[in-house]
């Protein structure tokens, strides 16, 4: 079977796992997507690759036998596509994108293990194509869906953990740049106040934007690509709030306008809002010095000058 997958996405795969290890695994996907075709076990076939994709996951646009529509997500095992096949079976299509099913791992077990079979949705509609203020609105409305309890005996992050493994990254990146310790030191500061209590425990989808969510079928607006944690509402809106944020840079009134997003969001969804603040700052600070880090430059300084305002 022959396709290229999207250069976005072997650009990402590339940052995460070296050159060498992704190029392995991009090599193997047409070997690997045969075997989890064959895995679902409806004469599944593919359609097209859905472009421009996301930066841990190859989805395919398939097609059962019968006609029904699928999407089909293939992931390598450092992406944990089990941690996110157990979020989707535990929210069961509520707020969030339907897994159709789990394939027969006694025939492929590797394979099964790093594939999802997904109801299809529009991948090239997401909350972004929506004017700000009713994207923030519908953005709102669904994330807040996903905020249940989560499965007894789980095997999800806690945000306590994933955000402690950032640490020494962060550190490093005010050490190789003075400039930056200010804003390192005051993201590490929240970051440690936030996580000496934390006032619930909730599975959250862990990197909500509004790219995420897309239009759908059988509801207006479904969630994809969790990273599923543990933890409190406030983490998983901190993302949220920087959307569009090179809108946001170029305005005249980015500044306010971030601020005011905090507010507002944490008013609609009944989050404390210095927690939102903190996680905000937190989140902003890690992911612009990890763009850095990575040679994403522009992307880093715009990240890092939003953190900068809150």
């Amino acid at each position: 079977m022959g396709f290229e997958p999207p250069q976005r996405l072997v650009r990402a795969l590339g940052e995460s796992y070296g050159d060498t290890a992704a190029g392995d695994w991009l090599a193997g996907l047409p070997g690997l997507t045969e075997q989890a075709l064959a895995a679902t076990g409806r004469g599944t076939t593919v359609e097209r690759v859905a472009a421009p994709g996301g930066r841990s996951s190859l989805v395919l646009l398939v097609r059962d036998t019968d006609g029904t529509p699928a999407a089909l997500k293939l992931a390598p095992a450092g992406a944990a596509p089990e941690l996110e096949r157990a979020a989707l079976a535990h929210w069961n299509g509520w707020g969030a994108v339907q897994l159709i099913a789990a394939p027969d791992k006694a025939a492929e077990p590797e394979t099964a293990a790093g594939s999802l079979l997904l109801e299809r949705l529009h991948p090239e509609v997401s909350l972004r194509s929506l004017p700000e203020a009713k994207a923030l609105l519908e953005a709102a409305g669904t994330v807040r869906r996903l905020w249940v309890e989560p499965p007894p005996e789980h095997s999800f992050e806690t945000v306590t953990g994933r955000t402690g493994l950032r640490i020494d990254a962060m550190r490093a990146s005010a050490a190789d740049d003075p400039a930056l310790e200010p804003l390192v030191s005051a993201a590490l500061a929240a970051r440690e106040e936030l996580v000496a209590h934390s006032p619930e425990t909730l599975l959250l989808h862990g990197n909500f934007r509004q790219s995420k969510v897309l239009s759908g079928e059988r509801a207006p607006w479904l969630t994809v690509g969790p990273e599923p944690v543990v933890g409190e509402r406030a983490y998983d809106l901190a993302r949220l709030v920087r959307d569009r944020v090179e809108d946001l840079i170029a305005s005249p009134g980015g500044a306010m306008t971030a601020r005011r997003r905090i507010k507002k969001l944490a008013d609609a969804l009944d989050v404390d809002r210095e927690r939102l603040h903190g996680w905000t700052l937190f989140r902003a600070v890690e992911s612009g010095t990890r763009a850095l880090a990575a040679g994403r430059r522009q992307e880093g300084e715009v990240t890092l000058e939003f953190a900068d305002w809150l």
